[in-house]
Protein backbone atom coordinates (compact mmCIF):
# COMPACT_ATOMS: atom_id res chain seq x y z
CA UNK A 1 0.00 0.00 0.00
CA UNK A 2 1.25 3.44 -0.94
CA UNK A 3 1.21 5.72 2.12
CA UNK A 4 2.44 9.29 2.57
CA UNK A 5 3.29 8.68 6.25
CA UNK A 6 3.09 5.98 8.88
CA UNK A 7 -0.06 5.64 10.93
CA UNK A 8 0.53 7.79 14.04
CA UNK A 9 -0.09 6.83 17.62
CA UNK A 10 -3.37 8.17 18.94
CA UNK A 11 -1.96 10.97 21.04
CA UNK A 12 -2.47 14.69 20.38
CA UNK A 13 1.24 15.28 19.68
CA UNK A 14 1.57 12.29 17.33
CA UNK A 15 -1.61 13.22 15.47
CA UNK A 16 -0.46 16.83 15.10
CA UNK A 17 2.94 15.73 13.76
CA UNK A 18 1.27 13.40 11.24
CA UNK A 19 -1.16 16.09 10.12
CA UNK A 20 1.76 18.48 9.60
CA UNK A 21 3.09 15.97 7.05
CA UNK A 22 -0.09 14.88 5.26
CA UNK A 23 -2.38 17.94 5.41
CA UNK A 24 -0.69 20.94 7.08
CA UNK A 25 -3.37 23.42 5.98
CA UNK A 26 -5.69 21.79 8.55
CA UNK A 27 -3.43 22.40 11.58
CA UNK A 28 -5.36 25.47 12.77
CA UNK A 29 -8.65 23.56 12.46
CA UNK A 30 -7.14 20.71 14.49
CA UNK A 31 -6.10 23.12 17.24
CA UNK A 32 -9.54 24.74 17.36
CA UNK A 33 -11.33 21.41 17.63
CA UNK A 34 -8.82 20.19 20.23
CA UNK A 35 -9.42 23.27 22.38
CA UNK A 36 -13.16 22.72 22.09
CA UNK A 37 -12.87 19.01 23.00
CA UNK A 38 -10.75 19.74 26.06
CA UNK A 39 -13.14 22.49 27.18
CA UNK A 40 -16.08 20.10 26.86
CA UNK A 41 -14.16 17.42 28.75
CA UNK A 42 -13.73 19.80 31.69
CA UNK A 43 -17.32 21.02 31.52
CA UNK A 44 -18.77 17.51 31.23
CA UNK A 45 -16.21 15.96 33.60
CA UNK A 46 -15.68 13.24 31.00
CA UNK A 47 -12.90 12.20 28.65
CA UNK A 48 -15.48 11.32 25.99
CA UNK A 49 -15.01 14.57 24.00
CA UNK A 50 -11.24 14.08 23.96
CA UNK A 51 -11.57 10.45 22.82
CA UNK A 52 -13.98 11.54 20.08
CA UNK A 53 -11.51 14.23 18.97
CA UNK A 54 -8.65 11.69 18.82
CA UNK A 55 -10.70 9.21 16.79
CA UNK A 56 -11.98 11.86 14.36
CA UNK A 57 -8.49 13.16 13.66
CA UNK A 58 -6.98 9.67 13.47
CA UNK A 59 -9.65 8.87 10.85
CA UNK A 60 -9.01 12.06 8.86
CA UNK A 61 -5.25 11.51 8.97
CA UNK A 62 -5.76 7.91 7.83
CA UNK A 63 -7.60 9.24 4.77
CA UNK A 64 -4.98 11.91 4.06
CA UNK A 65 -1.99 9.59 4.43
CA UNK A 66 -3.40 7.01 2.01
CA UNK A 67 -3.66 8.34 -1.55
CA UNK A 68 -6.22 5.66 -2.47
CA UNK A 69 -8.61 6.76 0.30
CA UNK A 70 -7.87 10.45 -0.27
CA UNK A 71 -8.77 10.16 -3.96
CA UNK A 72 -12.00 8.28 -3.22
CA UNK A 73 -12.86 10.82 -0.49
CA UNK A 74 -12.26 13.80 -2.81
CA UNK A 75 -14.27 12.26 -5.67
CA UNK A 76 -17.19 11.45 -3.38
CA UNK A 77 -17.23 14.91 -1.78
CA UNK A 78 -17.15 16.60 -5.17
CA UNK A 79 -20.28 14.72 -6.26
CA UNK A 80 -22.35 15.11 -3.08
CA UNK A 81 -24.38 17.99 -4.51
CA UNK A 82 -24.48 16.69 -8.08
CA UNK A 83 -27.55 17.63 -10.14
CA UNK A 84 -28.19 13.95 -10.84
CA UNK A 85 -29.76 12.42 -7.71
CA UNK A 86 -28.37 8.95 -8.42
CA UNK A 87 -24.84 10.37 -8.69
CA UNK A 88 -25.29 12.28 -5.43
CA UNK A 89 -26.63 9.14 -3.66
CA UNK A 90 -23.69 7.09 -4.93
CA UNK A 91 -21.29 9.81 -3.74
CA UNK A 92 -22.87 9.70 -0.28
CA UNK A 93 -22.59 5.90 -0.24
CA UNK A 94 -18.94 6.11 -1.30
CA UNK A 95 -18.14 8.82 1.26
CA UNK A 96 -19.71 6.70 3.99
CA UNK A 97 -17.62 3.73 2.85
CA UNK A 98 -14.39 5.73 2.92
CA UNK A 99 -15.12 7.08 6.40
CA UNK A 100 -15.99 3.60 7.65
CA UNK A 101 -12.84 2.05 6.16
CA UNK A 102 -10.63 4.74 7.70
CA UNK A 103 -12.38 4.51 11.08
CA UNK A 104 -11.97 0.73 11.17
CA UNK A 105 -8.29 1.04 10.26
CA UNK A 106 -7.57 3.28 13.27
CA UNK A 107 -9.87 1.64 15.80
CA UNK A 108 -7.84 0.30 18.73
Amino acid sequence: MNELASRPEQTPDALRAALAVVDPKRLAEMQRTKDDAFAKAVEWQSLSPVRSWVLAWARDIEIARRPDLAARHARARSNLEHDDAATAREALRELSGVLHEASEAVRV
